[in-house]
């Protein structure tokens, strides 16, 4: 599922039968041998282990194991480390393989074939790892290639059962273009939490060895563990830690959990005198040193050097919360300054020779703004709004810095505007956006991603990690075909474009907004007239969500018997339970509108509340049971009927309003679903920013359209990015041919996703002009800090990530009847256009769903 194969323009080689010219890995359900040095990594070992079992789930047979060439017949595949395997170090002294261009390259990896290498053995597939990761990378991405998903266990995708499959000769090489990738497990009761402890007896080793594997078949190294409270990773389960380093697992901290301490550590043991004292470093310094050296200290308590990790530094608020207001940056140098010199007394080595990170989260953006430095070697790690905008990258012109710099991102989030936390809402076109930005900027150090309880993230997390792997790699036509790549992965050819286009649909639907944040006031109804048509917004969603939910219901019938529980988990669940939420909303809407007038007909939608609500549960209880109950608990959040921005305490249904003078006739006129219709407005033009008439290219940059991106038809956006801003005179604009009905004075509103101004300055702008007139600047004025609203663009902003659209406009004077040239330009970098309408008459678009362009 995370198919870097697919993607990666080294990786061209495929998976034939067994007539194709290359290595027989089957043969006639007969696998090669496999071959491990006993004295291997752990790593190299566990990887191994995995393979084997991946062969007998594709061939019913477990492959032989070889610990040396002594008893090696036949055909072989051989695993190791350049450097530390006899086998491999063997080839390269008899110059039957080169290994120059991995050798001291970071997780590098080849795959050969070599004919005739030993004596007895006729040929052999030899998988060699620069290190031990790239020889677990290696092992993985031949797994995946002969189709078994990383996602096998954690979403129950299943193994096509072969006969014969064969590896392509010649040479495969590969290593990723980010240092550290990977994810953090957060917001994670109930629902992780609880469906671990039913499963495992707890959030412990036995758990953290599925995320383990799942992280490294996906070709991730970096983990934060789950950190609610009273969670504390390595003090509550120290296998967990052991078995993380003998995977081959780098483990972090949280952005706010330093020096490799859980924070709830800081509240354990408290008669010792040494935590639960004041979290505050200008007056409790001692105990706080004496805390964090405990957590280095452990960190190198491996028998034979380090657990291999990255080290979190700096300091938030207790509970992962903002400091007092006036901590002074100078007191922040000197924690750094001090954690620092922890690590080099326990470690007794250097500080810089110890991988650390200072994330810059939320108001820690500040100090680093505000001038705060740390060290060249420590790892910057910038993060996003918590809903998916970057807020800060380095300058286009900075140079590189040894520790480099990295982005913390978000799939969920627990805060302001309100929590998104119980289903899958992003979009992968805009995480393709994001983190292309983000790389282009320089930001290859680290990508990690709050992943919540990993499920239901199954989809943007595989390709998270997939672009992770080689951003390079992820061009728009490949991010086009992703999703039918991904649906064929998982569900094989013949179900891979309809999959894909479902998949795609719903991301886009779901990401409009979170459901946590709809009720029935969200959008806009309208009336029901004789025709039984709804002319508002809310009517045209729902009717949306219905035509998705049977394209979804048809796919599934096509679907053999073995993929239908990775199809509820991953395709069906998700769409079922959104198109049915917004039904219950919907129908709340309608039944408190007529109730209003005293129409009976309300009580049709009372009972259509009470359905849906039910249906919802419903929809849970069948996850629960799915696959014997594996997954019981895991969909255990509550999603309705948030008042404030965290979470409800059980989940309620709408009240309802029921109308004397009920009957069977009022109930079956009032319906149950109702067909959208487009009112068309004279005088106004709406138009999708892909519907361009002419582009105008420049300075190195394209405009390029991104099928889908937003929740239009697609946006345009000028590529590269990354680039610094341009003005008119640099000619990159965007023609529209509008042809205008109605003389008037016009308005323009541009439609944008939302971006942040990642140079900290006043916001992204974008140009507009007309009939060659001057330009105009629109400003995206949004200030990003993660607590309350208190200034205009705060509330600019929360309007946006609510709405997940950016509302531009701008008077462009009086327009007469007939046609006009309409220009967009590009001024600054990180401007995506999604949607543009010119009114010579009152508007107030509220739905921006694809609606043709109308007069």
């Amino acid at each position: 599922m995370a198919i870097n194969a697919a993607v990666s323009s080294v990786n061209a080689a495929t998976v034939g039968g067994h007539g194709d010219t290359g290595f027989p890995l089957i043969a006639d359900g007969l696998p090669a041998a496999i071959l491990v040095d006993p004295i291997a990594d752990s790593a190299v070992r566990h990887a191994a282990d995995n393979f084997s079992g991946d062969i007998e789930r594709v061939c019913g047979r477990r492959p032989l194991r070889h610990a040396d060439l002594k008893g090696a017949r036949g055909r072989i595949v051989v695993i190791g480390v350049a450097g530390r395997c006899a086998a491999i170090d063997r080839l390269v002294a008899e110059g039957r393989i080169d290994v120059g261009d991995i050798v001291g390259e970071w997780e590098a990896f080849l795959q050969i074939v070599v004919d005739r290498p030993f004596p007895g053995v006729t040929e052999a597939l030899v998988i060699v790892g620069a290190d031990r990761r790239g020889a677990v990378f290696g092992t993985y991405d031949l797994s995946e290639r002969i189709g078994v998903s990383p996602w096998h266990w954690f979403a129950d995708v299943p193994v096509k059962r072969q006969a014969n499959v064969s590896i392509p000769a010649g040479v495969r090489r590969d290593q990723p273009k980010v240092r550290y990738r990977g994810f953090f497990i957060n917001d994670e009761d109930p629902c992780f939490s609880g469906w671990a402890k039913k499963a495992f007896g707890g959030v412990n080793a036995a758990v953290y060895a599925h995320v383990f594997e799942l992280l490294l078949r996906m070709k991730g190294n970096y983990l934060w563990p789950a950190m609610w409270a009273p969670k504390a990773f390595a003090a509550d389960d120290p296998n967990s830690m052991i078995l993380a380093d003998q995977m081959g697992v780098v483990m972090g901290s949280s952005h706010h959990e330093v020096m490799m301490r859980a924070q709830d550590e800081w509240h354990r043991d408290t008669k010792s005198g040494v935590t639960g004292g004041a979290w505050d470093y200008s007056t409790n310094a001692r105990n706080l040193r004496t805390f964090w050296r405990g957590g280095i200290e452990r960190m190198t308590s491996k028998p034979s050097g380090t657990y291999e990790s990255v080290v979190t530094i700096g300091m938030r608020g207790d509970g992962d919360e903002a400091m007092a207001e006036g901590t002074a940056t100078g007191l922040l140098e000197q924690v750094v300054a001090d954690q620092r010199a922890i690590i080099a007394d326990v470690t007794g080595k250097p500080a810089a020779e110890t991988p650390q990170v200072w994330a810059l989260y939320k108001e820690v953006q500040d100090y680093y703004d505000h001038g705060m430095k740390v060290p060249d070697d420590v790892t910057l790690l910038f993060a996003d709004d918590n809903w998916g905008q970057i807020r800060r990258l380095p300058a286009p012109d900075a140079g590189r810095r040894p520790g480099g710099y990295g982005v913390y991102y978000h799939f969920d989030y627990v805060g302001v505007p309100r929590n998104y936390k119980w289903i899958n809402t992003n979009q992968i076109e805009k995480i393709w956006q994001q983190m292309d930005l983000a790389y282009r900027r320089g930001a290859d150090a680290m990508w990690i991603v709050n992943v919540g309880d990993i499920k239901p993230m199954e989809y943007p997390l595989g390709f998270f990690l997939a672009m992770a792997w080689n951003p390079d790699a992820f061009t728009p036509a490949v991010l086009a075909d992703y999703p039918a790549r991904w649906a064929e992965a998982t569900f094989g050819p013949e179900h891979a474009a309809a999959i894909g286009t479902i998949v795609t649909a719903y991301s886009q639907y779901a990401a409009r907004r979170k459901p946590e944040l709809i009720d029935q006031d969200s959008f806009t109804i309208g009336d029901i007239t004789p025709d039984g048509l709804d002319g508002g917004a809310f009517g045209a969603m729902v009717a949306e969500w219905d035509a998705l939910e049977a394209r979804m219901l048809a796919a599934k019938r096509a679907l053999g018997a073995d993929r239908q529980d990775a199809y509820y988990q991953l395709v069906e669940f998700p769409i079922a339970a959104m198109a049915n939420l917004y039904r219950l909303y919907y129908a709340t809407a309608w039944n408190r509108k007529l109730a209003s007038r005293n129409d009976p007909r309300a009580n049709a939608f009372a009972d259509q509340v009470e359905s849906t609500f039910q249906r919802d549960q419903d929809l849970t209880d069948r996850y629960h049971r799915i696959a014997d109950g594996k997954w019981d608990g895991m969909m255990a959040q509550v999603h309705m009927n948030y008042v404030i921005w965290n979470d409800p305490t059980r989940q309620t249904m709408p009240s309802i309003v029921r109308v004397a003078g009920d009957t069977p006739e009022h109930r079956r006129r009032g319906g149950v679903s109702f067909v959208a219709r487009t009112v068309s407005k004279s005088g106004v033009i709406a138009i999708e920013a892909t519907a361009f008439s002419r582009l105008h290219h420049g300075a190195g940059l394209r405009w390029t359209a991104i099928p889908h991106l937003g929740r239009t038809k697609g946006a345009v956006l000028a590529l590269p990015q990354g680039r610094p801003a341009t003005t008119p005179a640099d000619g990159i604009c965007i023609d529209y041919n509008v042809d205008v009905a109605v003389a008037g004075p016009a308005t323009l509103t541009l439609f944008l996703a939302p971006t942040l101004d990642t140079l900290g300055g006043a916001g992204v702008a974008i140009g507009a002009s007309m009939n060659g007139g001057p330009v105009q600047t629109l400003r995206a004025e949004l200030t990003a800090t993660g607590g309350a609203q208190r200034t205009p663009g705060e509330k600019r902003w929360a309007d946006a990530v609510r709405d997940n659209v950016v509302r531009l406009s701008t008077d462009m004077g009086h327009l007469a009847a007939g046609r006009h040239v309409l220009k967009i330009w590009r001024l600054d970098d990180n401007v995506v256009l999604q949607k543009l309408v010119l009114a010579t008459a009152p508007v107030e678009p509220t739905y921006l769903g694809p609606v043709p362009a109308t007069n």
